[in-house]
């Protein structure tokens, strides 16, 4: 099977419970949702989506893990990080479930990745033998299909509301809303008061862009 692939980078997690591991990111091109400032059926409001992902080029299973260990060697890594510890890989997108499959994630594991996914939550990858999920939903919570995962993660603009998760996690966060690459202030005021009132809340910013990194 070909897979749509946007763009394979290795880079730190710039966000949630595993923020500054080294990781390969594979981005899968697609999305079912589109995030815009106004909500509606396919966006939760709030923010506009930042991401390219609609671009990209047909790879194998067998190519991606090739190109995959290629980058984490050409970053430096020593061969004996392999055998001491294993490196993530994190599918993303656009919306990574709709090409993910457990070919693709059984071959990066063989190939010695652990694997997690960042999803919108509106497809099941329970069945995926996946190592990690975060869920951050940009459907309605009726819609959410997966219904568990390790961290649960939602954007926040000034203004709205702490979430009530229809998926069960064991961390909940909340990310305070960018303009492009710049950090609202309102935003970051806002969700420190929403995790203060709600103190099972974490607070999560996406650091690679104050960063610079991708």
């Amino acid at each position: 099977m070909a897979y749509q692939v946007n763009e394979i980078f290795w880079s730190p997690q710039g966000e949630g419970i595993r923020a500054g591991e080294m990781s390969m990111f594979i981005r899968l091109s697609g999305c079912n949702m589109r995030c815009e400032e106004e909500a509606g059926p396919k966006s939760p409001g709030g923010f506009d989506c930042d991401t390219e992902f609609v671009s990209g080029r047909k790879m194998s299973a067998d190519e991606i893990v090739e190109e995959s260990i290629m980058l984490v060697e050409q970053g430096g890594v020593a061969p004996t990080y392999w055998s001491r510890c294993k490196p993530w890989c994190i599918f993303t997108g656009g919306e990574p479930g709709i090409q993910l499959d457990k070919a693709l994630v059984d071959a990066m594991q063989d190939g010695g990745f652990l694997c997690a996914i960042e999803t919108n939550g509106s497809i099941d990858v329970s069945e995926l033998g996946l190592d990690w999920i975060t869920v951050s939903p940009k459907v309605a919570e009726h819609a959410v299909r997966q219904m568990t995962a390790d961290e649960v993660k939602y954007v926040r603009g000034h203004g709205q509301g702490i979430p009530r998760p229809r998926c069960k996690a064991e961390y909940q966060l909340i990310s305070p809303a960018f303009n492009g690459l710049t950090l609202d202030s309102r935003a970051v005021a806002w969700c420190n008061q929403l995790i203060r009132e709600n103190p099972d809340w974490r607070l999560s910013v996406q650091h690679h862009k104050i960063w610079g990194l991708r």
